[in-house]
């Protein structure tokens, strides 16, 4: 079938890209590059580069007609929401809601949107949380991740079939190391660096780390359910910071303690997301044993 992916250039997308490549199917990649690299992209797949807020989009739509939209475009960072909340809301809420306007119009399928579990549910009431957890965001980017989810679950009242993928912290090979990236690329790049890397807290923070290989699988199995649905993307184990720091440092044979600075706004301190939804509904779960996974992205780092 025919995938029009958004953000098909960044970390996540390029492996969402890559894994419906390998299933035969006819991707489209629709990226601005502001975060995405010309080097990830697939050469199996055809690439446009725009924003998706872009009143061109329209004329991608018209031309390539796609069966299933993949959006995973979005302006992903924590602190950069809390920043400049507006640019946050331009870019995840209108974003989206220009994008499902263009989806509607040319009669989409299904309507697959990477969304976010720990800026979804903020500080959790009970671990792990399910998918019928209370909401509640600390920061713009859960809030504008949170207003996405309703938004495509209105334009399923139109008939077009949607599954919404609540990702918890997903690691792996392609994760960029500068400015707001996820802690494993983080220490990652600077140990491999020779350099000792920053803990916001003191490390006891715990997340829910998922690779991104096993994240690209369950797009492809929501693509290829006829049903709609939500479902969190996680292992349903909590690590610590602390924990993550200690594994890179023996894999990367690195000695030197962290550096610790305050917690910053907007973060949870514990977190982590019950899969068995997704299990239930797509019959995925996560394959990659977090040890495994961090070796592999170590090793693609030091490629």
């Amino acid at each position: 079938m025919k995938v029009l992916v958004t953000g098909g250039a960044g970390f996540i997308g390029s492996h969402v890209v890559d894994a419906y490549v390998d299933e035969g199917h006819d991707v489209v990649i629709v990226d601005s590059l502001a975060t995405g690299r010309r080097e990830y992209l697939n050469p199996r797949a055809r690439f446009v580069e725009l924003d998706i807020r872009d009143s061109a989009l329209r004329d991608v739509f018209e031309r390539e007609r796609p069966e299933v939209v993949n959006h995973h475009a979005a302006q992903a960072s924590v602190p950069s929401s809390v920043a400049d909340p507006a640019h946050d809301a331009d870019v995840n809420i209108m974003g989206t809601l220009s994008l499902l306007e263009r989806a509607r119009e040319v009669g989409v399928r299904r309507f697959v949107f990477a969304s976010t579990g720990g800026a979804i549910y903020g500080e959790p009431e009970r671990i792990p949380a399910d998918e019928s957890h209370p909401t509640q965001p600390l920061s713009p980017y859960g809030i504008s991740k949170m207003v996405g989810e309703h938004y495509v679950r209105f334009f399923g009242g139109f008939g077009m079939s949607w599954a919404i993928l609540r990702y918890s912290n997903v690691y792996g090979p392609r994760q960029d190391p500068h400015g707001e990236a996820g802690v494993v690329a983080i220490f990652t790049n600077a140990m491999l660096a020779g350099n000792r890397a920053k803990i916001f807290g003191d490390g006891t923070q715990t997340r829910d780390f998922v690779y991104v290989e096993d994240v690209a699988r369950a797009n492809v199995l929501a693509t290829e359910s006829e049903e709609p649905g939500l479902a969190n993307i996680a292992t349903g184990i909590e690590t610590s910071v602390n924990d993550i720091y200690r594994h890179l440092a023996e894999a990367t044979r690195f000695r030197d303690p962290p550096v610790y600075e305050p917690p910053r706004t907007g973060d949870v301190y514990r977190i982590a997301l019950d899969p068995r939804r997704a299990q239930e509904w797509l019959g995925w779960s996560a394959e990659v044993p977090l040890a495994d996974g961090l070796q592999r992205t170590v090793d693609s780092f030091r490629r």
